[in-house]
């Protein structure tokens, strides 16, 4: 039977029905966003979006924001999981089927946080259980990842999954931050997320990310506009004389909410030129609308007892805890008596009935100016006894903290110990809820000597808090208040924690100089610092290079941070000043120096015990970059793996990101693009949250690289988000913002605008092409070049192309070199030198092939392809380099290689390579089975558990492979064995 749902909605039904038969389906819409003025029916329609998606067999999970527990970590989303059938969330009990088994306790425990007290048990062990969860000490972006791939999962035991969230405009920070990830990276799962929310008190991140969601298709926004007279009428008030309903629907501007106010207020002759009841969105508060709304709802109460008044109020208290107990702790009096009033109120339709005996006020309006209209003794009476109730029921302190605050009146040491509680189990997961706790203790910590140090401490611990969550600019002010407040002669690490700290929130700001001018003057100090904190303070400097802070005005610090560490035997500092050096020399391009620092940093490393390497994640990332500069890939690879298993266990978001980066730019230089693809979406995530322009403009950058490989010819998403990386960089003269600048000219290359691809990179380039990085400069010097012959101008094209064999020569990189010959190539293939042309792409792929870069390697023979006749080499570079194209994912290569379509097959002829033999010679079956896997990116330890063997079994057939290939990498064995797996 088809449901009819709410009068004067048909319109918006027949498209959620649309969207529900889709079940967010590739290109279909993944998230619903029903916008409009308060009242005006976004809860209704999403009720009934429920009701037929239930009707459908999905899952439904419905959660509902609330405007005085906004600071509850993730309180939207647990709501939406309180109604959850708990046997979906135990795989392995007696209640889930094989055909329904649910997601599995290892990924449910990693999205505790969300769901906090959703798998109740009896008694306490549901107090420690909710603990436990609250207590989860997982970054929040591994909460985001698990959280996901849950829904994920939850949508296969049923028909799909519905996710509605309800007045999304009160959201705490944490579900907001959840909210985002899920628009961004919509589930791979026949699952839609709706949600309703007042757009001019949606935060301004998460309405951008919903409005670039409508732009690709991925959101469905409705807009509610005011119901039409007949519905609003027939729907609320049926038999209603037709006068008297014209004049209230008059008044009520179309919105139900107004209209049901002014009709139960027995405002029956509302005179709707008076003025006296304003008008459905006139103004644009961000709070519940007062007023003449206001009043009329305050009219519903007046003719209640004084005992349903404390009802009432106890209802707006407690909010979604209103349950029978802690609602008799709030108003006294006997059961019966409570019974009975919440009777006459559900009567009046002021109170309904909710889930487990719940009670909740009619509409969040109603909630809002009741609770604001209390008066303000009994409230904070109220909020404490709350606290009370939940504290005596095993609540956790997250969870409390709400009622807490709102009962603090001055400092209190045990509220305050509740709130450092919240603000320490929250930390990781929902840092803006703890910044927000903290600046609670401190506003109401007395001033005085005997509270002097433990504001200090409390401010650097909201500092840090603040930096986690994303507000820079206000956890750097808090800092500098802090160091003006503790003399330079303090001995207690708080100054030094402060000035390193405010200058590493300087550099992800991108205000480089100011970062070194405070690290300067602290150096420069007197009384001099002490050895360990100018070790400190020489390694936040050196970190501030090679941004833009050029290397060499660092080179001699760091020289003298690394002796000090070194007479100190401090191996972790000396560690990490080795892994600064290594990639200031590798960006400078003095790759000797570089390799030297690498190999010392790395034994230092290997040496560490496992907490010092818990702190040098961010030296995993340089050593992996410096790695990637020089072209050894595997190496750069491990690196990245190294700190990855550590990041992801704790420490700076910031450094997982660079981490995850770092293994991207490894996995896409020898072209395993989807795995690629993942880590640099992830890394976007991050940079998102921890809100430093130049992270952001770095994982963007990365992330277009990627898209640009990946996405077949004519995608315009490559495109898009080169253009936000450089937007997001701006007229910053910063190393990465000179990368962004520089991608976007290759993504405006391949989207067929060469003058702007041009543009872009001499944009990054400077006149005297400083700007570009000298280790690079060969590759981006390609891009000009390419420029210029699409432009027609091949004068400028062979000066940018000779420069770049200048270049790639002093730096002696291979795959450097192999971007010098393809431009020089294109030059001689444009003036009609086919066969020259076609002997440099050949030479190019073979440079690249050595250092096992196969994206280039698989470009370098399609290009050769395209310039050789038909009749030469074409085909046999046509189909290698189609096939390892294709094995890698390089969708745009294997695209270019379609549309150029596959020459006639005839005799190779020279330069062009022999064709690929069936099969690497001399290994033996085993030997040829892990070659694959390798060339799949799977790890030693991951081969392992494939083939049932024990790790170093695998270890000691790759050192076979190595010793008759002659090879010594797994990046070099990948390409090697893609080269040698016959195309289809």
């Amino acid at each position: 039977m088809t449901r009819t749902g709410p009068a004067g909605r048909e319109a918006e039904l027949r498209r959620l029905d649309a969207v529900l038969d889709g079940r967010g389906d590739a290109g279909g819409p993944a998230v619903v966003d029903l916008t409009g003025a308060a009242g005006i029916g976004k809860s209704r329609l999403l009720t009934e979006l429920c009701l037929r998606a239930r009707a459908r067999g999905m899952v439904v999970l419905r959660g509902r924001a609330t405007e005085y527990e906004r600071h509850t970590p993730f309180g939207l989303f647990t709501d939406a999981f309180a109604d959850l059938d708990p046997d979906l969330l135990r795989p392995e009990g007696t209640g889930a089927t094989a055909a329904t088994a649910g997601p599995s306790a290892a990924l449910v425990e990693a999205a505790a946080p969300v769901l906090q007290g959703t798998l109740s048990t009896p008694g306490g062990a549901d107090t420690a259980r909710r603990e436990r969860a609250a207590a989860v000490h997982a970054d929040r972006f591994a909460v985001h990842r698990a959280t996901a791939r849950l829904l994920a999962a939850l949508s296969r035991t049923g028909a799909g999954l519905l996710i509605a969230l309800d007045d999304l405009h009160w959201a705490d920070p944490a579900s907001l931050e959840l909210l985002d990830h899920l628009v961004r990276h919509p589930l791979r799962a026949p699952a839609i997320t709706a949600v309703a929310r007042r757009d001019r008190q949606t935060s301004a991140s998460l309405a951008a990310a919903l409005t670039r969601g409508i732009d690709t298709g991925a959101v469905l926004r409705i807009e509610l506009g005011p119901l039409p007279e007949r519905a609003c009428v027939e729907g609320l008030a049926p038999g209603l004389p037709p006068g008297r309903a014209a004049r209230i629907y008059a008044a009520s501007g179309g919105n139900p909410l107004y209209f049901l106010a002014l009709l139960q207020s027995h405002t029956a002759d509302p005179d709707p030129d008076a003025g006296s009841v304003p008008r459905p969105g006139a103004g644009p508060g961000t709070r519940a609308p007062l007023g003449g709304l206001g009043s009329l709802l305050l009219d519903e109460l007046t003719p209640l007892t004084a005992a349903q008044r404390r009802t009432v109020e106890a209802v707006a208290v407690l909010g979604d805890h209103a349950a029978p107990r802690p609602l008799a702790e709030l108003v006294g009096g006997t059961a019966a008596d409570l019974d009975a009033d919440l009777r006459a109120l559900a009567l009046r339709d002021l109170v309904r009935p909710g889930p487990a005996g719940s009670w909740t006020l009619r509409h969040p309006v109603l909630r809002s100016v009741v609770h604001e209209n209390a008066d303000p003794q009994h409230r904070v009476r109220m909020h404490r006894a709350a606290a009370g109730a939940l504290a005596r029921a095993g609540a956790s302190a997250p969870v409390r903290a709400h009622h807490v605050e709102q009962a603090l009146t001055g400092w209190d040491p045990a509220a305050a110990a509740v709130l450092l509680d919240a603000a320490r189990l929250t930390a990781d997961t929902a840092p803006a809820s703890s910044a927000h706790w903290l600046a609670v203790v401190l506003r109401v910590l007395p001033d005085g000597p005997r509270h002097a140090r433990r504001r200090l401490e409390l401010m650097l611990a909201r500092a840090r808090a603040l930096g986690i969550c994303g507000e820079l600019p206000a956890g750097r002010d808090l800092l500098r208040a802090l160091i003006d407040a503790v003399p330079p002669d303090e001995d207690t690490g708080l100054r030094l924690a402060a000035v390193t700290l405010c200058a590493s929130l300087e550099r992800h700001l991108g205000r480089y100089a100011q970062a070194v001018a405070l690290l300067r003057r602290e150096l420069s100090r007197r009384p001099a610092p002490l050895p360990s904190d100018a070790l400190a303070l020489g390694l936040e400097l050196g970190s501030c290079a090679p941004h833009s802070t050029p290397y060499p005005e660092v080179r001699a610090d760091l020289g003298r941070t690394r002796a000090l560490a070194r007479r100190l035997g401090d191996g972790a500092a000396e560690a990490d000043a080795l892994a600064l050096s290594a990639l200031g020399e590798a960006y400078e391009g003095d790759l000797v120096e570089a390799g030297r620092f690498s190999t010392r940093a790395d034994a230092l490393l290997e040496a560490l015990g496992e907490r010092e390497l818990a702190l040098l994640g961010e030296s995993r990332a340089r050593l992996s970059a410096t790695e990637f500069y020089l072209e050894h890939y595997a190496e750069a690879e491990r690196h990245a793996d190294l700190g990855l298993a550590v990041a992801r266990r704790g420490g700076p978001p910031h450094i997982l990101a660079h981490l995850l980066q770092c293994k991207a730019n490894a996995l896409m230089s020898t072209c395993r693009l989807p795995p690629a693809l993942e880590l640099v979406e992830e890394a976007e995530t991050i940079a998102r949250g921890v809100g430093s322009p130049d992270l952001l403009a770095l994982a963007l950058t990365n992330k277009a690289q990627v898209l640009l490989a990946s996405r077949p010819p004519g995608s315009p998403e490559p495109l898009s988000v080169a253009e936000e990386a450089a937007h997001v960089a701006g007229a910053r003269t910063s190393w990465w913002a000179s990368l962004a600048w520089c991608v976007l000219g290759y993504a405006a290359l391949y989207a067929g605008d060469p003058e702007r691809a041009r543009t872009a990179v001499l944009r990054a380039a400077g006149p005297d092409l400083a700007g570009l990085q000298p280790s690079t400069r060969p590759l981006f010097l390609e891009a000009l070049a390419t420029a210029a012959v699409a432009s027609g101008d091949l004068t400028s094209a062979r000066s940018w192309a000779a420069r770049a064999s200048v270049e790639a020569e002093h730096l002696g990189l291979p795959t450097q070199r192999a971007s010098a010959l393809r431009g020089s190539a294109l030059v001689l293939s444009a003036q009609g030198r086919s066969a020259e042309a076609v002997d440099l792409y050949v030479r190019a792929a073979r440079e690249a092939a050595s250092t096992g870069a196969t994206l280039w390697e698989a470009q370098s023979l399609l290009l050769g392809a395209a310039a050789a006749p038909a009749d030469g080499a074409a085909p046999a570079l046509w189909h290698r380099g189609r096939a390892l194209a294709e094995a890698g994912g390089a969708l745009l290569l294997t695209g270019l290689a379609d549309q150029l379509g596959p020459p006639a097959p005839t005799a190779p002829q020279t330069p062009a390579p022999p064709p690929p033999p069936a099969a690497i010679p001399g290994l033996t079956p085993r030997e040829r089975e892990i070659a694959a896997l390798v060339a799949e990116g799977l790890t030693t330890p991951s081969i392992a558990a494939r083939l049932y063997v024990s790790p170093r079994t695998v270890d000691t057939h790759l050192a076979h492979i190595y010793r008759k290939t002659g090879i010594t990498t797994r990046a070099a064995l990948a390409a090697l064995t893609a080269r040698s797996t016959p195309s289809p």
